[in-house]
């Protein structure tokens, strides 16, 4: 429902029945009315869109770069706060701060079983390993040493020592900097996304349906306004 049309509509037809019944103080409301609510919906429109001719007109696609960057300032300062993310850091004590096991179990270690192999390979134990074929024959140990290798790095990440260690190295200011810089960069890149045209639209969708209620209201203190008018002219 269009507000602003609906009170607009009302106030004109007040104003045609005070023009065609002759009575000046019903035409005195309705012309209030009808300026007071135009008033208030063209001042709406021009937070919007660019009117030739009305300075100030289009506020908010011309100031789209301060609007992008007094986001990025109420992010950063509000919400990633070096205070915000030590409390958090702090509230996971109790708990394991990352699980790292969907990691491990993908991780490629054939680079390690390849850099014992050649370990073995280059000590006193290497001249032995030939008798026995070779490096080949360790081969079928690739698969059990990978599979213990994850079971053994799981449980170090899982351990209480791991993640209190890894809790004070993230609450290292250094750490805590590069977080906060790689946090701007991210929320910068997506308001680099934004488009005027994009903003506009959001805003627009967000508070015009409360904007409404001022043209209804410019329409209803018009019209008291028009009656008083009306009342002293009589």
């Amino acid at each position: 429902m269009n507000k602003g049309l609906i009170t607009n509509g009302v106030a004109a037809a007040v104003t045609a029945v005070g023009v065609a019944s002759s009575q000046p103080l019903v035409t005195s409301v309705g012309l209030f009315s009808l300026s007071g609510a135009v008033t208030n919906e063209l001042a709406i429109h021009m937070l919007f869109e660019k009117v030739p001719g009305l300075y100030g007109s289009g506020v908010i696609p011309a100031k789209f770069e301060s609007f992008k960057a007094a986001i990025h300032n109420l992010m950063m300062s509000q919400f990633f706060t070096d205070e915000n993310i030590d409390r958090f850091l702090s509230g996971q004590t109790g708990s394991k701060i990352l699980d790292l096991t969907p990691v491990i179990d993908k991780l490629d270690l054939s680079p390690a079983f390849d850099a014992l192999v050649a370990t073995v390979a280059q000590s006193s134990f290497g001249g032995m390993l030939s008798m026995f074929g070779g490096v080949d024959a360790l081969e079928p140990m690739k698969a059990p040493f990978e599979e213990k290798m994850k079971a053994s790095l799981a449980d170090i990440a899982s351990s209480d020592g791991f993640h209190e260690n890894l809790l004070q190295a993230l609450e290292s200011p250094q750490i805590l900097s590069d977080f906060k810089s790689q946090i701007a960069q991210i929320v910068q890149s997506r308001l680099d996304e934004l488009t005027p045209e994009l903003v506009k639209s959001l805003v627009q969708e967000m508070i015009c349906e409360h904007l409404g209620w001022l043209v209804v209201w410019g329409g209803v203190f018009g019209g008291l306004i028009g009656l008083v008018a009306g009342v002293l002219q009589g």
